[in-house]
C-alpha cells in the first residue's frame, strides 16, 4: 500500500518535471515515510517493475526521450553535431551529445537502446545556451554562433566548404562577443572561415 502511494507521489512529480534525482526522491519520501534506505528500495522495485527508467547514476525518468539526461549532468547543454542539427545547419542525424562543466566520465552512455555522449567543457566557456522545445520539454541546447564555436573548440573533423555554409546564417555580432572570451588562437581560426 505504502509502496504505490510514494510510486504514485514519483509519478505524479515526473509529470511535471522531466527528470528526479534520487536526492529529490529521498526528500519527497522522507517527508511522507521514516526510513533512510527506503528509498533506494523503491527506485530498485519501480526500475523493476518498468515504472521509472534510470537515464544516468542517481537519475531517473519515465520518459522516453534520451536528450533529457542533460539534465542529469547541470550545468550541461546539448552540443555539437546534435545542436548542429537541431538548428538546420548540418542534415545528418545524430545522437544527443552532452557537454556539461562537472567531472564526470566522458564518451557513449545508453538509455532505452538509445546512445548518448557526454563531454566536458572548461566552466569559462559555459555560455551561449538557450531552452528550445524536445517534445513535451525545454531542453538546454547551445545557440547557433556558441555551436559553431565548440565545433572548432572540439576539433571536429568538418571541411572547410562544410564550416564556411555552417556559418552562413550566424549573427557575427554575437559571435565576435562570444569570441572575446576565447584565446586569440580561436579567433585566428574563425577568421579562416569566415569575416568578422
Amino acid at each position: 500500500m505504502g509502496s504505490q502511494k510514494h510510486s504514485e507521489a514519483v509519478h505524479e512529480y515526473l509529470t511535471q518535471s522531466p527528470v528526479i534525482e534520487s536526492t529529490s526522491l529521498k526528500r519527497l519520501i522522507q517527508s511522507r515515510k521514516e526510513g533512510t534506505q527506503y528509498h533506494q528500495q523503491l527506485i530498485y522495485t519501480m526500475v523493476r517493475k518498468g515504472n521509472l527508467k534510470k537515464l544516468a547514476q542517481g537519475c531517473y525518468t519515465i520518459h522516453s526521450e534520451a536528450s533529457l539526461a542533460v539534465f542529469c549532468f547541470k550545468p550541461a547543454y546539448l552540443g555539437l553535431e546534435d545542436a548542429l542539427s537541431y538548428h538546420g545547419m548540418w542534415e545528418q542525424e545524430t545522437i544527443p551529445i552532452i557537454i556539461t562543466t562537472r567531472k564526470v566520465r566522458q564518451g557513449m552512455r545508453t538509455f532505452e537502446g538509445t546512445n548518448y555522449q557526454v563531454r566536458r567543457i572548461d566552466k569559462k566557456y559555459y555560455f551561449g545556451i538557450d531552452y528550445y522545445p524536445v517534445g513535451e520539454f525545454y531542453v538546454p541546447y547551445s545557440d547557433k554562433e556558441k555551436t559553431f564555436l565548440d565545433v572548432l573548440y572540439f576539433k571536429l573533423k568538418f571541411t572547410l566548404k562544410e564550416l564556411q555554409e555552417m556559418a552562413k546564417g550566424l549573427d557575427k555580432k554575437k559571435l565576435e562577443a562570444y569570441l572575446k572570451k576565447y584565446p586569440q588562437r580561436m579567433r585566428k581560426r574563425v577568421e579562416k572561415i569566415v569575416t568578422i
